[in-house]
């Protein structure tokens, strides 16, 4: 984790449970079910930052790329604002939910007992850290996130219909699951990362409380 992005001494006994990382592909929102989602982390015993895709909003950025032929880092940042637009309407759909976009916002919502949405463009756009590429998408950058936040674990939340047990980022991302970058940056942070499927609701209630029936973690 940066120095700079670190607790202080008086933070971490104040600190009594490390943050959840939610990741909602933009695909749940497209399917009508981001509701029910959002009932199940409104309910969750434990502190959250939500993680929203760029949905159709990125789907019109990837569009535009093809017909205008600008370049990838203009997508990306472009993406990061489709992000942006959507952690803004899911905080204006629901109270108790914020919109963040640093790390010390984010803290603050927690501290708040709110659940915190983060809008990702003016912490990532100007990073070289980050891939500015169709490679890396939400799927990573939550996984990124979470290792800044120094979270707990990371949830990945989709429309496909995935069975229960483990899953490995290789075949998820030959599936078209989760990015290509994926399983590099989950290598690369060791977040525990669980990736529940449509409509396992029950299963992200599970993982949300700290119960053992949560899926088992992704490995590499």
């Amino acid at each position: 984790m940066d120095a700079a992005l670190q607790p202080s001494a008086a933070d971490q006994h104040a600190t009594v449970t490390l943050p959840v990382v939610v990741k909602l592909g933009g695909s749940v929102v497209r399917g009508g079910t981001l509701k029910g989602w959002l009932d199940v982390i409104a309910d969750a015993k434990r502190p959250v930052v939500l993680v929203p895709g760029g949905g159709a909003l990125a789907d019109e950025v990837r569009d535009c790329q093809r017909q205008l032929g600008f370049g990838d880092v203009t997508a990306h940042r472009m993406a990061l604002l489709a992000m942006d637009q959507l952690a803004w309407a899911i905080a204006g759909m629901r109270s108790g939910y914020e919109v963040g976009t640093a790390v010390e916002d984010m803290q603050g919502v927690l501290q708040r007992g709110l659940v915190a949405v983060w809008a990702p463009s003016s912490l990532v756009a100007d990073r070289s850290d980050i891939e500015a590429t169709w490679r890396l998408t939400s799927d990573s950058l939550a996984l990124w996130l979470a290792n800044k936040l120094g979270a707990e674990a990371c949830c990945v939340v989709k429309s496909v219909a995935l069975p229960r047990g483990q899953h490995s980022a290789n075949a998820l991302m030959q599936d078209g699951i989760v990015d290509e970058a994926f399983q590099g940056m989950l290598a690369e942070t060791g977040i525990p990362t669980m990736i529940f499927g449509q409509g396992d609701h029950a299963g992200l209630a599970a993982q949300l409380a700290g119960k053992v029936s949560a899926p088992s973690p992704v490995v590499v």
